[in-house]
């Protein structure tokens, strides 16, 4: 008796072995090339990195635009224009617009089923969908728009989120308050759904872009930043790495409290790259993001190179500095949400 329920036993686990390769088996055949890693929650997350190569003429051959603004003009005329960004906003000189008060600003963001991380040698972007997706209309349950304040009624569908940074924490925000710069600056840029098709048809085009600015202050560490971006940049430290993450995020975790939105700061303007398009209405938000210095140090080990360049000096290769020096202000108006 006792040597059948020994055969048994090893009958059942030979059972459970094939049992349990043919699953590994049949779940790897959906998905060869993905590598899987495993999350904190035990369950199975698939992340995708890959190298890209960029087709647009400017991504293309031009090296590190930063160290070449001065002849932006050159090739992207849009640069010359007398509205142009970034600013130093000087905060007397702004003026209270009342009837920010009467529409509030609406800040609409939704989780995305997937999201891209490309390191472009110029700087991260954030595709909060799939790329081919960001630019096309999306059906309402699942886009993230913004809303009234400046925007009056139309509404402006999030394309992508850009980071710029400093080589160290003294500079590295775009725009400036009182002269004063950020270690860094986050820029959610949008598009005007409600007139437009996609984010190639409303650039440059009157009410056609509008871009939300986010100042950066060194602080205690940041949650969102630690449970998805630091671990997304760790795989796109060279230039042409993207990498696409089906873990949920939700860009509003990038924001500060809501009761915190209601104060901005507003001026029309244009991209801060090339082509440096106008008629964007920038936001500028009152309150920064806090991060602590250390999830700040992780943007400043990328690199403006790809990952098969030779190169000599790694250190002059960081893509640090990519920020476009202050532009004029000519005759433009600064208007405040508050007082």
């Amino acid at each position: 008796m006792n040597f059948c329920r020994n055969i048994l036993k090893k009958i059942w686990r030979c059972l459970r072995v094939v049992c349990v390769t043919q699953m590994s088996y049949s779940q790897s055949e959906d998905v060869p090339s993905r590598p899987v890693k495993r999350t904190n929650s035990s369950s199975w997350m698939i992340n995708i990195v890959r190298t890209v190569r960029f087709k647009h003429d400017a991504l293309k051959d031009h090296g590190f635009w930063y160290l070449k603004s001065s002849e932006w003009s050159t090739q992207f005329p849009d640069s010359n224009g007398t509205n142009q960004s970034p600013i130093n906003l000087v905060s007397k000189t702004a003026v209270y617009d009342p009837k920010f008060k009467e529409k509030l600003l609406s800040i609409s963001y939704s989780s995305s089923r997937e999201t891209d991380f490309l390191n472009n040698g110029q700087t991260v972007v954030i595709y909060p969908k799939s790329r081919n997706d960001t630019s096309v209309r999306q059906e309402q349950a699942v886009r993230s728009v913004i809303t009234g304040g400046p925007l009056d009624d139309d509404e402006y569908e999030l394309a992508e989120i850009r980071f710029h940074w400093g080589r160290c924490s003294r500079r590295g925000s775009e725009h400036t308050v009182n002269g004063k710069a950020f270690p860094m600056e986050v820029q959610f840029i949008h598009w005007n759904s409600t007139l437009y098709q996609n984010l190639e048809e409303a650039t440059g085009k009157e009410n056609g872009i509008a871009a939300i600015c986010l100042f950066v202050q060194i602080g205690r560490e940041n949650p969102a930043f630690k449970a998805l971006i630091a671990d997304s940049l760790d795989d796109i430290l060279y230039k042409g790495r993207q990498k696409t993450t089906y873990a949920p995020f939700n860009p509003a975790s990038l924001l500060p409290v809501s009761e915190l939105l209601h104060d901005y700061w507003v001026y029309d303007g244009s991209l801060t790259h090339p082509p440096c398009s106008e008629n964007v209405t920038w936001i500028l938000l009152r309150y920064p993001l806090l991060l602590s210095q250390e999830q700040a140090m992780d943007f400043r080990r990328l690199n403006t190179y790809s990952q098969e360049t030779k190169v000599t000096n790694a250190y002059e290769g960081k893509l640090v500095d990519n920020f476009r020096p202050i532009q004029p202000l000519n005759d433009r108006k600064i208007r405040a949400s508050f007082q």
